[in-house]
Formats: C-alpha cells, structure tokens, sequence
C-alpha cells in the first residue's frame, strides 16, 4: 500500500487551478509560488475581489506577481468592487495603501483580461468536466458566491474550494472570533458552504504556527533572485504588525499556505467538521463556528486543517522561488 502511495504521488496530476485573490502582501507571495509550480498546477485565471484594499488596487497587484512571475499568459479578470451586503472595509493598516508595503508599485505591462471574473467563473465551471476545477480562495469569498447564486449548477465543475480564512482555537485577527476574510464577507462565505461544494479551511489556527524566522528570511534571500528580493522586501514590512500585535517569534505568510497544501498537502494536518458562518450583526459577526470534537453530531461540511510542518512549507516555498528570475 506504501509503495503504492508513493508511487502515485510522483505521478499526481496536474491541478487544474483558478486563484481568486485580493493582493495583499500573502497573496502576492502565494500568487508568485503558484506561478512557480507550473508542473503540479495548471494555473487557468487570476481571478481579483476587493479585500485587503480596493478592486482596482487588488487587481494591479495580481498583474504585477504575473509579471515578476514572468507568466504573462495567465488571464488576470477583475471581480466583485463589494461584499454581497456588508459595508466594504479594507486592510490597509497592514497591507499598506498600495496593498504592497515593503516595495515600490507601479502599472504592469499587460493589462486585465476582459470581462468580469464572475462570468469567467460561471463559463469555465459549466463547461468544466465534472469536478475537475480547483479554486484557491484567498480573500473574500465574494467572486464565486456571485457566480453560485447566478448559476447555482457550476458546482458541478468545481473539484473543491481551498480557503484561507476562519479561525477556531486560534481566534480572530480583525475582531475577537474573526479572521479578515471571512469578516469582509460572511454571507459570501454562507453561499459557498451551503453550495455543498468541497471545501477546505486553512485558518489562523495553521497559518499562526507558520511563522518566518531569521534563518528562513535569510533562506529565501540567499536564492539573490529578483523573486527572492521581493519576497524579503514584502514579508520584512508585513511580519512586523502580527509580531507586534501577537507577539510572536515571527510572522505567519497565510494565503501561501493554500498553495503549500495543493502541492504538498501532507505537510498539514485536520480533520472534517462541521463549520457554521455567523452572519449576525454583533460581536460574533464573521466568525466560524467549528464543531472540532463533534458534539453536535452535525453534517461534516468541510475539512478543517489545524496545523502544519513550518519548516517543509519555508523549504518549499524557497524551492519554487529558486525557480523564477
């Protein structure tokens, strides 16, 4: 069986792929690792959502990882400018006004693709195989919630739905029991969970104990590629308000983990739960509810990952960074 394992993995194909994303310093980092790992995924479309700061910030960022990516060809499409109900808010206190803190921004070459990500998402999910698309979520989960309630069918061409977001034991980041994402836009989040789909939750409880540290910094610095620099430049800037904040030995790089799970999904740990979103106003507003110990004996809804090898994800990820210019 062992072998037999092993065997398979090597021979893993590839991983049909649309990345929907607000960058973001993390996402930018994951954006480029993806776009590294052209061997395990097929990446099909950026897909860009308002999140860490506003549609047109998130989509020049996403142009721009493309570009330092040297991968051109991927079709950037710009998404939903809003959450489905709530007052948009931005990240801007940790991404910076650009949504890029650390290094200089400016227009890429190539421009977005044209037409709006939502009904990319609906043609290309209705004409996929059946649950043959895998989309990486790392922002608000608006795109696709729109694309769900539009066309509720696409479910059958999505394979499963990676999430950066929620928190449990760990949490949240923007409030007491909420992570960014999921606070941005709960009732996007609602649509994708009830859609049914398969979906996999990498929370603050992982990314928390993916934490940089000098020696991993100076592993990605010693690569002295133009992707090894930007990385540097980039975390050296965003770790500094979680360390402060949390106090942490160092700072978590959370969307990038979701491209680490796709490639080497048995670097993480979880198990399937089941997940409640609350859309409530009040202080709960945007937090996950994970029944981690099944006590209510509820329909598992999603695989919920918990933690992670911290070393194997900064090895991987100085790997794939080794790969580009």
């Amino acid at each position: 069986m062992t072998l037999k394992t092993a065997t398979n993995a090597h021979a893993a194909p590839k991983i049909d792929l649309i990345i929907d994303t607000d960058p973001g310093a993390d996402d930018v980092v994951a954006l480029l690792f993806a776009l590294a790992s052209p061997q395990e995924l097929n990446v099909r479309a950026l897909t860009t959502v308002a999140g860490n700061v506003r549609l047109d910030k998130t989509s020049r960022n996403a142009r721009l990882a493309r570009e330092w990516a040297g991968r051109e060809e991927v079709p950037v499409y710009a998404g939903a400018p809003k959450p489905l109900v709530r007052t948009p808010i931005y990240a801007e206190d940790i991404h910076g006004k650009e949504g890029l803190s650390g290094i200089a921004v400016y227009e890429p070459g190539k421009g977005l693709a044209k037409g709006s990500a939502i009904p990319y998402l609906i043609d290309t999910l209705k004409s996929a195989e059946p649950h043959s698309i895998t989309i990486a979520m790392l922002g608000p989960q608006t795109n696709l919630a729109l694309a769900l309630i539009q066309e509720p069918g696409i479910v059958q061409g999505i394979k499963e739905v990676v999430v950066m977001g929620g928190a449990h034991f760990n949490g949240g980041n923007i409030t007491p029991v909420a992570e960014f994402n999921l606070f941005a836009d709960p009732q996007a989040a609602e649509v994708v969970l009830n859609s049914g789909v398969k979906l996999t939750y990498l929370p603050l409880d992982v990314t928390h104990k993916i934490l940089t540290s000098e020696a991993r910094l100076n592993q990605i610095a010693a690569l002295n590629n133009n992707a090894s620099r930007l990385v540097g430049s980039i975390l050296n800037e965003y770790i500094k308000g979680d360390m402060e904040h949390y106090g942490l030995p160092g700072g978590p790089v959370h969307d990038a983990t979701v491209v680490a799970y796709l490639l080497k999904p048995q670097l993480f740990s979880g198990r399937s739960v089941n997940v409640v979103i609350d859309s409530r106003e009040g202080p709960t507003f945007g937090q996950t509810i994970v029944d981690w110990y099944d006590g209510l004996k509820a329909p598992k809804n999603a695989f919920w990952v918990e933690s992670g090898d911290a070393q194997g994800f900064f090895d991987l990820l100085t790997e794939r960074l080794a790969r580009l210019k």
